[in-house]
């Protein structure tokens, strides 16, 4: 890995100050020990005005080559904007020595994945994606209780990430643009692939639905994918924007007992209403705590409470700093990313073509 041998902050460059550099990758650089948010690439007035309001110290920069010329001044990049433009800022990140951090979805396809992590293998470089809902509440419990072996042998993972939002909001995400990587399926459908992966490994087959429910919308925003993981266990997830009535975070199934959570891990909202990682973050209240036990609902008492870890996104810039100082694991490697990437193609083959499609 490469870096800065002294202890002086690493200098990163953000690219896109849209949704997922303002609330996430902004605020959560910033309040890392040993990263500097150096520079924030936008061509928006409006956003170069908020940045600079936010982050008073920073440069600002119109363009990505204005940032890579500049390449020598720092030591990271962040690659925050739309989806179509990953794979070309991360190849161009790369290829001028740079390590990278992409928000999902790294790449529209398995194959560009690969050639990413394979073009940062080349030159020793740091390639990371931001699979931030691995830091979220309810994996993390979730986590805890696999390991500790409280619900037996898990039989069925039932995640969902759903919301009601009955009218189109536009953008680029919602649209119908093969080029612009956009619908549910891709957006969190990433979120939740690689929680069922990091969690219960290697996809062997998979089957999809996939729907446009709603009035004018042009991508998918309604959409199930069930995976047959290679040790048995059957995922279920559910993403979906026109979800009426909101089911469980998670419901899962094991031999012993279940654990199921209802509610949002806090971090975005509170991110989004301007709050920042301090002390009591990720935390939530005992009123929102999961259930463990067998035999009868959660929502009639049955089982017991059990303490949500609190999130932890600051994690992961974290172990991105300590994987650049000391050679630390990368949190989440593009190789990993690339699996995930795996399984939402074929679910898109699966839904258009209504087959199951091993892998």
């Amino acid at each position: 890995m490469t870096g800065r041998t002294t202890r002086t902050p690493l200098r990163v460059g953000l690219v896109g100050y849209g949704l997922a550099g303002s609330v996430f990758h902004a605020p959560l650089i910033a309040a890392t020990e040993g990263l500097a948010l150096d520079t924030v690439v936008t061509s928006n007035p409006e956003r170069q005005e908020q940045a600079r309001a936010e982050f008073p110290d920073i440069r600002l920069a119109a363009s990505p080559d204005e940032l890579f010329d500049r390449a020598d001044d720092l030591d990271l990049i962040v690659v925050a904007s739309p989806n179509k433009t990953h794979v070309t800022l991360a190849t161009t990140a790369l290829k001028a020595g740079l390590p990278v951090v992409v928000d999902k979805p790294i790449a529209g396809t398995a194959a560009e994945a690969r050639a990413l992590a394979s073009l940062a293998e080349e030159h020793s470089l740091l390639l990371s994606v931001f699979q931030n809902r691995r830091w979220d509440n309810d994996f993390l419990t979730l986590r805890k209780l696999l390991a500790e072996g409280e619900l037996g042998d898990v039989w069925r993972f039932e995640s969902r990430f759903e919301r009601w939002r009955p009218q189109p909001k536009g953008g680029w995400r919602e649209s119908g643009d093969p080029a612009e990587i956009g619908g549910l399926l891709y957006d969190l459908g990433s979120h939740v692939v690689d929680q069922a992966l990091a969690l219960f490994g290697p996809a062997a087959s998979v089957y999809a639905e996939s729907d446009i429910r709603r009035p004018g919308a042009e991508a998918d925003d309604d959409t199930f994918i069930a995976i047959t993981h290679t040790n048995g266990v059957r995922s279920h997830l559910y993403v979906s924007a026109t979800t009426a009535q909101l089911g469980p975070r998670f419901r899962v199934l094991g031999s012993k007992a279940g654990y199921v959570k209802y509610g949002l891990d806090p971090q975005e909202a509170d991110l989004r209403d301007g709050k920042r990682p301090g002390p009591g973050w990720g935390e939530e209240p005992e009123s929102l705590y999961g259930r463990v036990g067998a035999g009868e609902s959660p929502l009639t008492g049955g089982g017991r409470p059990e303490p949500t870890v609190p999130g932890d996104y600051p994690a992961y810039y974290a172990a991105v700093a300590a994987a650049l100082r000391d050679g630390a694991p990368n949190p989440v490697t593009a190789l990993e990313a690339a699996a995930a990437l795996d399984v939402l193609e074929a679910a898109r083959r699966s839904a258009r073509d209504g087959v199951t499609v091993t892998l």
